[in-house]
């Protein structure tokens, strides 16, 4: 019986980033931090006494993908994208040497590169909401009373903005205050529609979309722009940009938002998470519980001002 063949890791590295250079084509700042990952990944290597690939084991390469995130007195620790990139680097190397029968198995196969946490939803406070809507009302004029509607409307229901300019006419139900929505995939759900929303969405229709609509063709559509037609994604967020800024709200903002701060102030206000779930058209709860993210963080913060031993 002989032995297996020996390669040195610096070996199959080289033939590696060549593969990357010659058959796949890298572009030359792309390889050029292909090898620096897998440079320090050789280092890596070799102080752990690693010479030959075949010696390489798992625990070693989820040693290095830790080490990555932790740093030492000569390297500073990496953040989450910079460490999923050199991981990415050393999973394509290992899955290289087994490709070309240079080890049996994919040591790497079961490290997965490190994912960034959740980005908590950003909500507005209820205070700038409640500027953010007066703004919109800042003159008598059809497009004025449109806006606060469409400001309220998007506020008191949660729904997504793609989700509101589809809506028709007949899509709400005043008398039961609600609204047929048609959501992802054309699934429909029902919303309530609060009484600041449904009053605003009232005066919009009685006063301000009959003028908009003999100015343009006829559409059903339930927001219209001012030639008659169906009001865009474009001309939403620009309602929105400029009632922030009357407003004086100096944070990025968004139609979403609006939806953010809809479901943050649910939960604040004790809803459950699956009432919310279904109130936003989430297929899974999952999506939705980022946002019990939000209101731990408003729990903590009460805890450590109001108890005694917080501190």
């Amino acid at each position: 019986m002989t032995d297996a063949p020996r390669h040195s890791i610096g070996q199959v590295a080289r033939g590696y980033l060549d593969h990357l250079a010659i058959e796949r084509g890298l572009a030359t700042n792309t390889l050029s931090a292909y090898r620096r990952d897998v440079n320090r990944y050789l280092d890596w290597l070799h102080a752990r006494g690693r010479e030959d690939f075949g010696d390489v084991i798992a625990v070693d390469v989820a040693d290095f993908a830790a080490y990555l995130r932790e740093g030492d007195e000569e390297h500073q620790p990496l953040s989450t994208t910079s460490a999923a990139r050199v991981v990415v680097a050393v999973r394509g190397l290992h899955r290289f040497a087994v490709r070309e029968g240079i080890v049996p198995v994919d040591v790497a196969g079961d490290v997965r590169p490190p994912t960034p946490g959740k980005r908590l939803p950003k909500a507005l406070p209820i205070e700038d909401v409640e500027r953010l809507l007066d703004a919109a009302l800042h003159e008598d004029t059809p497009l004025a009373l449109r806006d606060r509607a469409l400001l309220e409307f998007l506020y008191g229901t949660g729904v997504r903005i793609s989700e509101a300019l589809g809506l028709d006419v007949d899509d709400i139900d005043a008398a039961a205050r609600a609204v047929r929505v048609t959501g992802k995939g054309s699934k429909q759900r029902i919303v309530p529609i609060g009484s600041y929303a449904l009053a605003a969405i009232e005066a919009y229709r009685v006063r301000s979309r009959p003028t908009l609509s003999v100015s343009g063709r006829s559409s059903s559509r339930l927001f219209l722009n001012s030639r008659g037609g169906p009001l865009s994604r474009q001309s939403a967020w620009a309602i929105l940009r400029a009632c922030a800024e009357r407003a004086n709200i100096d944070v990025p903002i968004s139609p979403h938002t609006l939806r953010h701060s809809f479901a943050t102030h649910l939960l604040d206000g004790g809803a459950d998470v699956r009432v919310v779930q279904e109130l936003l058209g989430h297929a899974s709860v999952t999506t939705t519980q980022v946002y019990t993210l939000v209101t731990v963080d408003k729990l903590r913060e009460v805890y450590a001002t109001s108890h005694p031993r917080a501190r």
